[in-house]
């Protein structure tokens, strides 16, 4: 008797379970048909919302394996574009994108046929809060398809901005300047404004550096000290043939003559021209002194009628006291130099150190600029 009895109480036990189990899908199956909104064509329930944003989900998955492929491929091709790959790894998210939001519509129970029922919603929206955020993607993918600006190349903007291209996003590139600070710029700057690409066609620049010399200095000796000063700093392009460093004296100045040193740099030292600036400005100093030229700077004639209530001659004794010392405090002791540092031209190794580890992060980094996966 313990048996069976034993085998009914399971049996019975299965039997609740079951219909437990059967009225809980039920209750979900008529959760998830529960109709939200039905109107004008519209059958909106929350399965299909659920559905819709599983399809959103599911493409935005697709299209990060899809540019982790086209990363890959880029690694093991070294002969690989890497603007065009990252132009097609763009286009590709927006793609997947755009049909995983048209497939999420259709199962949320939004027919595509009749998405004209919110085109004058979007339309006065566009003409209103979204007209930048439009404008700004439009410019996005004419900066793709146009190739007039890719990433890695170094730019000024008309605003002052200056750096290197790291992204170009929907709505906004991130350039990164030469003191680590990233920048958000709308892209329709790009195509509205005016827009300096230093590394467009080549990636060497030409270079002016000003300095003046006192009058009285030969022009050849000048001139040899300028050259010896770009022949020092290792920036410098070609020492010879048309690229050469050459010395132009522009203009008479006030109290001095004023030189130009034309320099062409090479493509690496093209991207931090503050830092190559201030190398090439510590050679010069260096070399003029060498060659015993004087740097002038502005002088003054001081007529003095009165001096601390005193006048006439009054007034120049307490001047020539002054200027011997008399009665005045002594200076401050200077702190002493530490020779091995201030032999250093700081700017040529900053340079140097900024290059080895933009080719120590692009040995690892993928080609695209990018150190890390987009998200």
């Amino acid at each position: 008797m313990t048996a069976p009895a034993t085998g009914g109480r399971l049996a019975s036990v299965g039997d609740a379970a079951q219909d437990a189990a059967n009225r809980g899908i039920a209750d979900v199956e008529s959760l998830l048909a529960y109709k939200l909104l039905k109107s004008g064509g519209l059958d909106i329930t929350i399965g299909g919302l659920i559905a819709a944003a599983l399809a959103i989900i599911v493409a935005w998955a697709i299209s990060v394996l899809v540019r982790r492929a086209i990363r890959r491929y880029a690694g093991r091709h070294a002969n690989a574009n890497p603007a065009a790959l990252y132009t097609v790894s763009r286009v590709v998210h927006y793609v997947l994108l755009a049909l995983g939001a048209l497939i999420a519509l259709d199962v949320a129970g939004v027919p595509i046929a009749k998405l004209s029922i919110f085109a004058g919603a979007i339309g006065v929206g566009l003409g209103f809060g979204l007209q930048a955020i439009f404008s700004n993607f439009v410019s996005g993918l004419i900066l793709l398809f146009d190739r007039s600006l890719k990433v890695g190349d170094f730019v000024e903007l008309e605003s002052g901005v200056h750096g290197e291209v790291r992204d170009i996003k929907i709505r906004a590139t991130r350039i990164t300047t030469n003191d680590n600070i990233d920048i958000l710029v709308p892209n329709s700057e790009f195509v509205a404004g005016r827009v300096v690409n230093w590394t467009l066609r080549d990636g060497s620049r030409r270079m002016r550096i000003p300095f003046g010399v006192a009058y009285g200095a030969a022009k050849e000796t000048v001139k040899q000290a300028a050259l010896e000063a770009a022949a020092e700093v290792p920036f410098t392009g070609a020492l010879e043939g048309a690229r050469r460093p050459q010395v132009w004296l522009v203009a008479f100045g006030d109290s001095s003559l004023n030189f130009e040193l034309v320099v062409w740099l090479t493509a690496e030292a093209t991207k931090r021209p503050g830092a190559v600036k201030a190398a090439y400005l510590w050679a010069l100093h260096s070399a003029l002194e060498r060659h015993g030229i004087e740097i002038p700077f502005p002088q003054q004639d001081l007529h003095v009628r009165s001096l601390f209530g005193h006048h006439g001659d009054d007034a120049i004794a307490l001047l020539r006291a002054i200027a011997a010392g008399e009665g005045i405090e002594p200076p401050a002791r200077p702190v002493p130099e530490r020779p091995a540092l201030a032999a250093t031209n700081d700017a040529v190794q900053d340079v140097e150190n900024e290059i080895a580890r933009e080719a120590c992060a692009q040995s690892e980094a993928p080609p695209d600029g990018r150190a890390r996966p987009e998200q």
